[in-house]
């Protein structure tokens, strides 16, 4: 696909009808010539979102859209690893780095709704600090970038390459939604990526400190995330 747009002049209906034939003709496509098509289309219209678990979906497309925004959500309750990878990241990769934070700081989080509202009330501590605050940080962009993966949990399994973000009424773009964890593993090597230190001390899944614990033998990436709460996502993605 080398078609290019002016994205602000879609209507929604053409944004999604878009993103679904990509979606089919990109499914086969290497997860570069899924950001060339994206930052081809949407260009500045289009971001990458990053947890800073690992740095490779920003890497692909700063190699695509030199100086390409990624935008990281800083909730307030990250590990000290993972700001500190966002900060290398910044330091050492072509892209823009944007920080999101949510309108309320912890304190005034605490005061509002009381202490330690990620144990009694987590999906409503994660649209607070998380969903609301990407919401408005996206209004900007037309599409934006993930680092969803196929094999990282069963919710995961059906993501598109390309897809229609209903929620948000954006184009989401998930380029290594195909590989694996051996596939990953393989470009970081290949190309030095940065990756949080964390994933080396038993994590296969970064997120906030309070709500993420070390992953044990047989279990699937996702399971240190709200352990025991039979939640597995924060809302961002579904």
């Amino acid at each position: 696909m080398t078609e290019t747009l002016q994205a602000a002049e879609l209507t929604d209906e053409a944004l999604k009808e878009l993103a679904e034939r990509a979606g089919r003709e990109l499914e086969d496509a290497s997860a570069s010539d899924v950001l060339a098509w994206a930052a081809g289309t949407f260009g500045r219209r289009f971001c990458v979102t990053s947890s800073m678990e690992d740095a490779v979906v920003a890497h692909l497309a700063s190699r695509v859209l030199p100086g390409v925004d990624v935008v990281f959500l800083d909730t307030g309750y990250h590990f000290e690893e993972t700001i500190g990878t966002r900060d290398a990241v910044e330091a050492v990769m072509d892209v823009n780095l944007i920080t999101l934070t949510p309108r309320q700081s912890v304190a005034e989080q605490d005061a509002a709704y009381g202490p330690r509202l990620h144990d009694r009330d987590p999906d409503l501590c994660c649209a607070l600090r998380k969903v609301k605050p990407l919401e408005e940080g996206l209004t900007a962009y037309a599409a934006w970038a993930t680092g969803l993966r196929r094999d990282e949990s069963p919710t995961r399994a059906a993501t598109p390459v390309v897809g229609w973000d209903e929620k948000r009424r954006k184009v989401k773009v998930s380029p290594i939604a195909r590989w694996s964890q051996d596939d990953v593993d393989a470009y970081v090597a290949e190309h030095g990526v940065l990756t949080n230190p964390l994933l080396t001390d038993g994590y296969a899944s970064v997120g906030c400190a309070p709500c993420t614990r070390r992953v044990l033998e047989g279990e699937d990436a996702r399971a240190g995330r709200w352990a025991g709460r039979g939640k597995t996502e924060c809302g961002l993605h579904g």
